[in-house]
């Protein structure tokens, strides 16, 4: 970082040796990369033509004589370049004397720059797939020029020479234009500023600046721009969220309990219950969000204690084989044996934890299905496994599954539930310093791994 006295003094003059420098250097690597590939296409072009030419005059007379394609002659010499046509045991046919070419005027300066070497390729000539020749092409240059493209390469030198002198006039004039760039970063800043204000907080600066000063005031606005974004994203998808979940049990009772009152459904036991459910399940997505509401204020306090996680997934797993047994899913655990699993948490929350994964894979394993627990230690950390064959997860929803709320594709909508569950899990294990990884396959199943550091005193 510089302050903006040191930077402009060091801005007038590294512009105005830098930029004569860029001009020359990258202008001419460029033009005369181009102007090469340009040339070497044409001569490609050039190849392909001769060679079907001969093919062609092949294929009409049926063999090679003394005046096969000798009207390329004259062309090859004023491209200055030679032909040999050979037959297909490689026997001249007829040919050109490349001693002809240095006595060209444009030609002698290539002549002494390449040192007089004078390079061949031959091409086979083909007729019905079957090689019948081959055409010699010989040059004493390794791109074909002629006298017009001599004066162009030259022309552009001499252009480049003269762009530079003016490049560096004009850069010293540039270069008191440039300071009133400055005023950019922070012009922008204030732009961005009265956004912020206006409720606007997806406008971000990007002007990046060396400049201690401007960087450090553009870096803190574009913080301030992000937070301001996310609270505002929160509080409209917290409101959106939460009105959508209220909203259908509340529809189905308002629904229900007008057609009772205008007599199209008779008030029944059976009626009563269902309704009765609905609000069950509305007392039940306000308690979840209470629960939400005190871990993400941080309000919510652990009980810590030493658990032994083998003896206690045991004891979940056996509350849950009934439930299992009911669905006609077969539930076992594995738990790798002479392993330590002690490790220290909340034992209650922990619980709430593992009630939730077994839950959430007895919902979505369909009948006959299986469900897995594998306990094991890795390392210094232990892994708690729950593995199931069920429905699984959209890859798009996978990244989303631990929002607040959030509920995937249709086939797991239909299944009961509120989109919290998973939440406080995540909520839980992050309060124990622990990890936790989904991995999902849409129609194969589903594998949640936690991972736990054994080592790890709280």
């Amino acid at each position: 970082m510089q302050s903006i006295r040191k930077r402009l003094s060091i801005l007038f003059v590294a512009c105005s040796i830098a930029s004569i420098l860029l001009v020359t250097i990258f202008v001419n690597i460029t033009i005369n990369n181009k102007f090469n590939q340009y040339m070497e296409n044409i001569q490609d072009k050039r190849y392909d033509r001769i060679v079907s030419y001969f093919a062609e005059a092949y294929k009409k007379d049926g063999k090679w004589n003394h005046d096969t394609g000798i009207e390329l002659m004259h062309e090859a010499y004023m491209g200055n370049y030679c032909l040999t046509l050979k037959d297909d045991d490689k026997k001249v046919v007829w040919g050109m004397n490349p001693e002809e070419l240095t006595t060209r005027e444009h030609l002698s300066s290539m002549f002494m720059q390449e040192n007089g070497v004078y390079n061949t390729k031959d091409f086979e000539i083909k007729s019905d797939g079957k090689v019948v020749g081959y055409v010699e092409v010989g040059q004493y240059s390794s791109v074909l020029l002629s006298e017009e493209d001599v004066n162009f390469k030259t022309s552009i030198n001499k252009s480049l020479v003269a762009s530079g002198a003016l490049t560096l006039i004009i850069t010293v004039i540039l270069s008191l234009y440039y300071s009133k760039q400055f005023s950019n970063p922070i012009r922008e800043v204030a732009n961005m500023s009265v956004n912020l204000s206006q409720g606007n907080f997806d406008t971000k600066s990007s002007t990046e600046s060396n400049i201690e000063e401007l960087d450090n005031l553009r870096k803190s606005i574009n913080i301030l721009a992000e937070k301001l974004k996310y609270q505002d994203s929160l509080r409209k998808k917290l409101v959106s969220d939460i009105s959508h979940e209220i909203r259908t049990p509340l529809n189905v009772l308002q629904n229900n309990l007008e057609a009772m009152i205008d007599g199209v459904f008779p008030v029944t036991t059976e009626r009563l219950n269902h309704l009765n459910e609905e609000v069950i399940r509305f007392g039940r997505l306000i308690n979840n969000l209470n629960v939400l509401k005190e871990f993400e204020s941080e309000s919510i306090k652990l009980i810590y204690e030493k658990i032994r996680l083998d003896q206690f997934i045991t004891d979940i797993c056996k509350d849950f084989y009934m439930a299992a047994e009911n669905k006609s899913i077969k539930l076992e655990y594995y738990i790798e044996p002479d392993v330590d699993y002690a490790i220290t948490g909340d034992k209650d929350k922990l619980k709430q934890v593992f009630i939730n994964l077994l839950s959430n894979s007895l919902k979505f394993t369909p009948k006959n299905g299986t469900i897995i627990i594998n306990l094991y230690a890795d390392n210094h950390t232990i892994v708690a496994e729950v593995k199931d064959n069920g429905v699984g997860i959209n890859k798009q929803d996978l990244p989303f599954i631990f929002e607040r709320l959030y509920r995937g594709d249709k086939s797991r909508n239909q299944i009961e539930g509120t989109g919290i569950g998973l939440t406080i899990v995540k909520n839980i294990i992050d309060l124990h310093n622990a990890k936790i990884d989904v991995d999902s396959t849409e129609g194969k199943g589903t594998t949640v791994k936690i991972y736990f550091d054994k080592n790890r005193n709280n």
